[in-house]
C-alpha cells in the first residue's frame, strides 16, 4: 500500500505534520463517499501510507492531486476495501478504507472446560480465558492484518462509544500484529457528514486504553458469571426435568448479570398485581350547566373508603342546599416543550408513539445514521453542547412541505433549545443532519426519521401557553366530627389554549381546550346536581417495553446501547412474553427463576437480590470508575469475581429450591412456556401472549384500568377507576344517616384494610413486619402515627405501604367531639385500627 521512498518517522499526535494533515483532509471526502455508498454494522479502519514527508510544506491553493476511487473485494464479501493512489504535495501516496461488523474478538474459555458434566463449574471463576477472533471474523481479521501490513498510518473510525473504542483496539491489535510500527490514532464524531468528518481529521487522538479496559472488564464478568449460573441452572433443571428441558439437549436456561434483573422487574409488577386487593370508594361530584356549557366540580377530599361517611356529607350537603363560588382564579398555564433527545428516549418514545419495539427501532435509527440523515443514535446526552450551530441545522429543513413553515419560525426567533441536564461527553443529543422528503424514506425508516426531526424542531421552539381558570364553591353545612368547618369544598379547572407553540409541529402530546360556565366570585348556585359516585380502586398495569427500558435506565441496568437487547433477550428464553398490547407477562419458567432465588433469601446469598437491580448497576458504576481512571480493570474484577463466587456457593447449596419453584407452576400447567396472566389483570386489554419463537398463549381477560380520577399531593394509593354512575341526588334529596358514626373512616390513600393493632400482624407490601413512625413535619398531620415499610430510606427495593394508626377508644364519645380532635390528633379512640386523613382545623 505504500509507494517507493524512504519513509520519515512519524512525531506524537501534538506534532502532525502539515503534510499528514493535507494527506486526512483529502481522505475525508472518501471516507464520507465510503460510508454513504455502503451501509455497515459499526464503522470504519482508515489506512493512511506516504514517502518522503519529512520536508513537505504547504504552499496554499490545491495540495494534492485527485486520483480515481477504487472499490476492491475483501477477504469478507460483506466488507469491501476503497482505494485510491494519488499524489500528495508532489509525493505519491495509496490510501485505503475497509469496514469491520462489530466486534473482531471474544472472551472464551479453553477447550479443556468445554464440557459441561465433567468440569466443576465453581472453577470457571479462575479459569483462564483466551481473546480469540471467532470464525465469523477470521476473514475480516485477515483483510486487516494485509492491508495494514505495509502502512504508516493507521485511524480508527468505529462509532464513538464504549464499546466503539473497545473494537477499535481490537483492529489495532490485529493490524499490530503483520505491522508492530504502524502508528494508530483514533477519529471522534458523531455524525457522517463533511464538517464533522473533517473536524475529526483535524483533532486526531489516541484510542483511550481506560474505556476499553472497561469493556474488558465487563466482558470478562460477563462471560465468568453467566456460564458458571447457567450450567449451574440448566444442569440441575435438565436432571429433574428431562421430559421438558433435556428433549433434545439444546434448550439452555441461561443467566446474564443484566437479563436477571430485567426479568426481576416484569416478574415484579406482576406479582404487584397478584398482591392487589381492590376496594371500593365513594365521593361527592357535582355537576352544573349554564347555557352550552357544563362544569363537573370535584371533591377536595378526592374519595373516601367509607360509604356511611360520605352519605352524610352528602346529607349535610343536601340540607345546606346553597353552593357559593368562593373563588375564581386565572393563571398562565404552560406545557413544556420536550427535552433534547437522548437514546433511551428515542426508544421509550417509539415505544409509545409509533408502537414498534426499543430494539426495531434503534435498528432503524442507526440505518439513518450510516446514511448520515441523523447523528448517532446512540447518546446518553439531552443537551446540546453550546458550540454546535443550530441555526445551520434547523435551516437545512425549511424546504421540507410538513415543518419547513415551523422551521422558518424557529429562525426568526432564534433557537432556544430546551436542555436537560445529562451529558456523556462524547455524543450530542440525536438531531437531524439534513432534509429527507418522506418519498426518499418508506415505511419504519420515514417514521423514525420524522420523530428525530419533530422532536429536535420542538426541543428548538417555544412553550404551548394557555390560561387556566379554577372555580372553587363550598356548601355551607353544620359541623360535624373531624370535618373541616365551613362547608365541603369541590372545584372546577377549564383550559384556554392561547398559542400551541411546539404542538403545532409535535403531534406525539395532546393539549385541549376545556371550557367552563362563566362564573362570579361570591354567586350561589342551587340548579346544580350533587350525586355520589363510587369505583374500585385498580391494580397497576403491566410493563410494556417503555416502561421496562425506563426503569433499567433508572437502576443502572445495561446500557442505552444494550437495554433494548437485554429484553429481546429474556423474550427469546421464554422468560417473558408479549400481549397483543405490547405489555410483558413473566412465562411459568421466568416466574420459577425468579421465586427459587427469591426463597433462597437475600441474607443468604451474601445481601444480594439475585432477581433485583443493585448487584448489576453496582458493577456499572464500577465500570464506569475504570473509565474516569479511578479503578483499575483488575481491582473491579478481583472484587465482582469474589461477590459472585461467594454468592454462586450459596446458591449451588440451595439449587433444589429452583426446581422446587418450577414445580409448583408445572402442576397448574405442563406446558413450561405457559405465559401467566395475573388474577387483577393489571390493565390493558385481553389478548394473545407471544414469547419469543413459542406457541402463544391465551390471557385471561382483562378490566381497563382507568386514570386516577384525582391528583392529590401525598395520595401513595393504587390508580384509581373512573367513577361510575353513581347514585345521583339532586339538593333536594334527603337520606337517612348516622351522624357522627364515623366507622372505619379511611384517607384517599393506599385501600387496606388493618387487621389490628399488634404490630407483629402488621406487615408492608414486601412481606415483612412493618414499623411504626410519627410525622414530624409541619403541619396539620404533625404527631400522627402511620405505619409504613421498615427499611431504610433510599433502599431501592423498599415498599411504598403507608397507613396511618388510629385507634377507638372504649367507652362513649367526648361530647365536644371537634374540640377532642383538635386536642388528640391521634386519639385512642377503640380497638379497630383504621386509616383517617380527615383533619380538624
Amino acid at each position: 500500500m505504500s509507494e517507493s521512498g524512504g519513509r520519515a518517522k512519524l512525531g506524537k499526535i501534538d506534532e502532525i505534520n502539515e503534510f499528514k494533515v493535507n494527506m486526512i483532509l483529502m481522505w475525508t471526502v472518501y471516507v464520507l463517499i465510503a460510508r454513504l455508498t455502503e451501509e455497515v454494522k459499526v464503522g470504519f479502519t482508515v489506512f493512511f501510507s506516504g514517502a518522503g514527508i519529512a520536508e513537505a510544506r504547504v504552499h496554499g491553493g490545491s495540495n494534492f492531486t485527485s486520483g480515481q476511487i477504487a472499490r476492491r473485494e475483501g477477504r469478507s464479501v460483506y466488507n469491501k476495501i476503497y482505494c485510491l493512489n494519488t499524489e500528495i504535495l508532489g509525493q505519491n501516496a495509496s490510501l485505503a478504507v475497509t469496514s469491520v461488523s462489530g466486534h473482531l474478538m471474544e472472551h472464551c474459555f479453553g477447550p479443556d472446560m468445554k464440557n459441561w458434566q465433567s468440569v466443576p463449574i465453581g472453577t470457571l471463576f479462575e479459569a483462564p480465558i483466551y481473546q480469540v477472533v471467532p470464525e465469523g471474523m477470521k476473514n475480516i481479521a485477515k483483510t486487516l492484518v494485509e492491508e495494514s501490513a505495509s502502512c504508516d498510518i493507521l485511524v480508527i473510525w468505529t462509532d464513538c462509544d464504549r464499546e466503539g473504542e473497545s473494537i477499535g483496539a481490537e483492529i489495532a491489535r490485529v493490524c499490530r500484529e503483520s505491522n508492530p510500527r504502524i502508528d494508530v490514532y483514533r477519529a471522534k464524531f458523531s455524525e457522517i457528514t463533511p464538517r464533522a468528518i473533517e473536524h475529526a481529521a483535524r483533532h486526531l487522538t489516541r484510542l483511550d486504553q481506560r474505556i476499553v479496559d472497561a469493556v474488558e472488564c465487563r466482558s470478562e464478568l460477563d462471560l465468568r458469571i453467566g456460564a458458571a449460573f447457567t450450567r449451574l441452572q440448566t444442569l440441575h433443571l435438565r436432571q429433574r426435568f428431562p421430559h421438558i428441558l433435556n428433549v433434545d439437549g439444546k434448550q439452555v436456561v441461561s443467566y446474564g448479570s443484566c437479563q436477571f434483573p430485567t426479568l426481576g422487574f416484569v416478574v415484579e409488577r406482576y406479582k404487584a398485581i397478584e398482591r392487589f386487593i381492590s376496594e371500593t370508594y365513594w365521593k361527592l361530584v357535582i355537576d352544573h350547566k349554564r347555557g352550552d356549557s357544563k362544569a363537573e366540580f370535584v371533591w377536595d377530599r378526592v374519595r373516601l373508603f367509607d360509604q356511611d361517611i360520605v352519605q352524610i356529607l352528602y346529607e349535610d350537603c343536601v340540607e345546606a342546599r346553597c353552593a357559593k363560588i368562593e373563588s375564581v382564579s386565572r393563571r398562565p398555564k404552560s406545557k413544556y416543550r420536550p427535552q433534547a433527545l437522548d437514546t433511551v428516549e428515542l426508544e421509550k418514545l417509539a415505544v409509545r408513539k409509533l408502537k414498534m419495539s426499543a430494539k426495531h427501532a434503534m435498528d432503524v435509527a442507526e440505518k439513518l445514521y450510516n446514511k448520515g440523515y441523523i447523528s448517532y443514535p446512540r447518546t446518553e446526552t439531552n443537551k446540546f453542547p453550546p458550540d454546535i450551530n443550530l441555526q445551520s441545522l434547523v435551516s437545512k429543513l425549511t424546504s421540507s412541505a410538513q415543518w419547513g413553515d415551523f422551521a422558518n419560525e424557529i429562525l426568526e426567533h432564534g433557537p432556544n433549545p430546551r436542555n436537560g441536564n445529562k451529558s456523556d461527553e462524547a455524543h450530542p443529543p440525536i438531531h437531524p443532519l439534513k432534509h429527507v422528503s418522506d418519498g426518499s424514506l418508506q415505511g419504519d425508516d420515514w417514521r423514525v426519521y420524522e420523530l428525530v426531526v419533530r422532536h429536535f424542531l420542538a426541543c428548538l421552539s417555544w412553550d404551548a401557553k394557555g390560561q387556566e381558570t379554577r372555580v372553587g364553591n363550598s356548601i355551607t353545612r353544620l359541623v360535624v366530627l373531624q370535618m373541616r368547618i365551613g362547608g365541603e369544598t369541590f372545584h372546577a379547572t377549564g383550559l384556554c389554549i392561547q398559542d400551541l407553540g411546539y404542538l403545532r409541529v409535535y403531534p406525539y402530546d395532546r393539549w385541549s381546550d376545556k371550557t367552563l360556565p362563566s362564573y362570579i366570585e361570591g354567586e350561589e348556585l342551587l340548579d346544580y346536581q350533587l350525586r355520589i359516585a363510587d369505583g374500585q380502586t385498580q391494580p397497576p398495569e403491566l410493563l410494556n417495553e417503555a416502561d421496562l427500558i425506563a426503569l433499567m435506565d433508572k437502576y443502572g441496568i445495561g446500557t442505552d446501547a444494550t437495554h433494548a437487547e437485554h429484553i429481546e433477550k429474556i423474550k427469546t428464553r421464554q422468560y417473558v412474553g408479549v400481549r397483543d398490547d405490547g405489555r410483558f407477562i413473566p412465562g411459568y419458567l421466568g416466574l420459577a427463576l425468579v421465586d427459587g432465588y427469591d426463597a433462597m433469601g437475600a441474607v443468604k446469598l451474601s445481601g444480594y437480590a439475585m432477581s433485583k437491580p443493585q448487584l448489576r448497576a453496582n458493577l456499572e458504576l464500577q465500570l464506569q470508575s475504570i473509565c474516569a481512571g479511578q479503578r483499575t480493570k483488575q481491582e473491579v474484577l478481583e472484587e465482582q469475581l469474589g461477590k459472585y463466587r461467594r454468592i454462586f456457593v450459596q446458591t449451588e447449596e440451595k439449587v433444589n429450591l429452583l426446581s422446587e419453584a418450577l414445580t409448583r407452576y408445572l402442576n397448574m400447567n405442563s406446558n413450561l412456556n405457559h405465559f401467566a396472566a395475573p388474577a387483577n389483570n393489571g390493565g390493558g386489554a385481553n389478548g394473545a401472549v407471544r414469547g419469543g419463537r413459542a406457541a402463544a398463549a391465551t390471557s385471561r381477560r382483562g378490566r381497563q384500568a382507568a386514570r386516577n380520577d384525582s391528583a392529590q399531593d401525598g395520595d401513595n394509593g393504587p390508580p384509581a377507576a373512573a367513577a361510575r354512575p353513581g347514585r345521583g341526588r339532586t339538593t333536594r334529596g334527603r337520606a337517612q344517616g348516622r351522624r357522627g358514626d364515623f366507622r372505619g373512616a379511611r384517607n384517599t390513600g393506599p385501600a387496606r384494610v388493618a387487621a389490628g393493632n399488634d404490630p407483629a400482624d402488621k406487615q408492608c407490601i414486601c412481606g415483612i413486619a412493618a414499623v411504626q413512625r410519627t410525622v414530624q413535619k409541619e403541619g396539620p398531620n404533625k404527631g400522627k402515627k402511620f405505619w409504613c415499610c421498615s427499611k431504610a430510606m433510599g433502599q431501592p427495593d423498599k415498599c411504598n405501604f403507608f397507613e396511618w394508626v388510629f385507634r377507638i377508644p372504649q367507652g362513649p364519645p367526648p361530647h365536644d367531639m371537634v374540640n377532642f380532635a383538635k386536642e388528640h390528633p391521634e386519639a385512642e379512640l377503640g380497638g379497630l385500627s383504621i386509616a383517617l386523613n380527615l383533619v380538624v382545623h
